[in-house]
């Protein structure tokens, strides 16, 4: 007979899962989109073998699902909820855990030095967007981009931000994007873009949130 106890370490199957700040970070990649063990663990900085390792934990959690691509193995997410779950994680780890504002705040010393130019919401983006005052920049890589961004965004990796400025409108404001709130990419162009003399803020989550959230994608 199934007892409260079995149902209970079922469920903190998924904490267990949850517990490593490797396959957090492995998660928010494939929130952008499937990609290979290959391109996981290049992103992630690990070994492919450790990379391999932890997303069988992710697996039999039921988090990622992987399917046989020719000799690749590509991973994905089971379900958008997980992007939710884990934007409650960091919400409550930043209002109860003194040490995440520390390490957010020195990770980003320079993200708001005048206190004039907060990160903007989902609700402010939405309205920017519908009011056509802001243009939207994606500053991850190009396979991310195309496999979801959102609605009207100028696709521009970071390293190539300098050579393709021409692409930006001067007479809007801009927000830049990445793949959600501890991403440094969108950091770095906003930091980059403001020494140029451009009006850019950047959104305070990313396209999985977007995505969660329902909201229209491309």
């Amino acid at each position: 007979m199934t007892s409260r106890q079995d149902l209970f370490d079922t469920l903190a199957q998924v904490a267990k899962a949850l517990g490593s700040g490797h396959r957090l970070m492995l998660l928010e990649r494939i929130a952008q989109g499937e990609a290979s063990v290959e391109a996981l663990a290049s992103d992630a900085d690990l070994t492919v073998g450790n990379a391999s390792a932890h997303l069988q934990h992710l697996r039999r959690a039921g988090l990622v699902t992987a399917t046989r691509c020719g000799k690749q193995m590509l991973y994905r997410l089971t379900d958008q909820r997980i992007v939710t779950l884990m934007g409650l994680m960091r919400e409550v780890a930043e209002t109860n855990l003194a040490e995440m504002e520390r390490l957010v705040s020195r990770m980003y010393p320079d993200d708001n030095p005048d206190g004039t130019l907060e990160a903007i919401s989902r609700e402010e983006l939405l309205a920017g967007l519908n009011s056509g005052k802001v243009a939207l920049l994606d500053v991850r890589q190009e396979e991310e981009f195309k496999a979801g961004h959102l609605p009207t965004a100028i696709n521009i990796p970071l390293e190539q931000l300098e050579s393709m400025l021409n692409k930006l409108p001067r007479d809007r404001e801009i927000i830049a994007y990445c793949r959600g709130p501890y991403c440094v990419l969108s950091h770095e162009a906003v930091q980059r873009l403001r020494k140029l003399g451009y009006h850019v803020r950047r959104f305070d989550e990313g396209f999985p949130e977007w995505k969660a959230a329902g909201l229209p994608t491309h």
